[in-house]
């Protein structure tokens, strides 16, 4: 009954410890491509052949519904994939659909005509890759009119997080919302495009101030990943242990990985 969820990192764990709270009955395997995060600074094509790589991987562990808990995956390759890769039988399911359903207030099969929203100025804070596919706006512009997005390429925040230098972090985070608010001095909503972020939330707060609302993906995900399985029971794969896979140095990894989550994690070597 396993499903898998799947990063460039240590990110999505963030991702995994809100679906494991919202679906505790659920086994989970989490796979880390840490040997070659980040993603945030590859090309399209390079993102595509990792990923589809790692999905392959969380097959074989009996995953056969499988979160891109990767917003550079999710904005890179997921629709490559969609289109010509995953077979009838499997699902590969990205970040940005909850997202943007609660920023529209709109279910993603909702297929009317793009409508005005209540927010009109959003920052984006992204990797390069995510900000240079475009794909956060593209989607939106389906569902949404008169949005104004202003996207920040977050480099070296990923970098930071995965080495645990927290202070460089906070360091950078408020360099590039001081440069986001150059180019838009008042946004009234900002999306963290990317599921490190999370870590970061409060620096993110804090350097945009509190009149501003924050879009975090975890809990978002957590809950449209509980309605998809209500009302698809037969994605749920036939794996039944909960594991932590890496292709990096899995003690190094899980030495991380207990950091971010404060709790013991173990990875094996995937």
């Amino acid at each position: 009954m396993a499903v898998g969820v799947f990063d460039s990192g240590l990110g999505g764990l963030t991702v995994l410890d809100a679906v494991q709270k919202r679906l505790p009955e659920v086994p989970f395997v989490y796979f880390a491509d840490s040997a070659h995060a980040p993603y945030g600074v590859r090309d399209a094509d390079d993102i595509y052949n990792l990923t589809t790589a790692a999905v392959s991987r969380l097959w074989d562990e009996g995953c056969d519904l499988v979160i891109l808990a990767c917003n550079t995956a999710s904005a890179a390759a997921l629709r490559r994939m969609q289109e010509s890769w995953i077979p009838t039988n499997k699902r590969v399911l990205g970040v940005f659909v909850p997202l943007i359903e609660a920023l529209t207030e709109r279910k993603w099969g909702d297929n009317s005509p793009p409508r005005e929203v209540a927010v009109k100025h959003v920052a984006l804070f992204a990797t390069p890759a995510t900000v240079a596919s475009r794909a956060f706006q593209r989607e939106l512009a389906f569902r949404a009119i008169g949005v104004d997005v202003e996207a920040q390429a977050c480099g070296g925040v990923v970098d930071a997080i995965e080495e645990g230098d927290m202070i460089l972090a906070e360091a950078l985070v408020r360099s590039h919302v001081d440069a986001l608010k150059r180019k838009m001095p008042n946004p009234e909503a900002a999306i963290l495009g990317c599921t490190h972020y999370p870590i970061m939330q409060e620096t993110f707060q804090d350097a945009l101030g509190a009149d501003v609302a924050v879009y975090s993906q975890a809990n978002l995900v957590a809950a449209s990943l509980a309605d998809y399985l209500a009302r698809h029971p037969g994605m749920i794969g036939p794996g039944t242990q909960t594991k932590f896979l890496t292709t990096g140095n899995p003690t190094k990894v899980s030495g991380g990985a207990t950091r971010f989550l404060k709790r013991q994690i173990t990875f094996e070597q995937a």
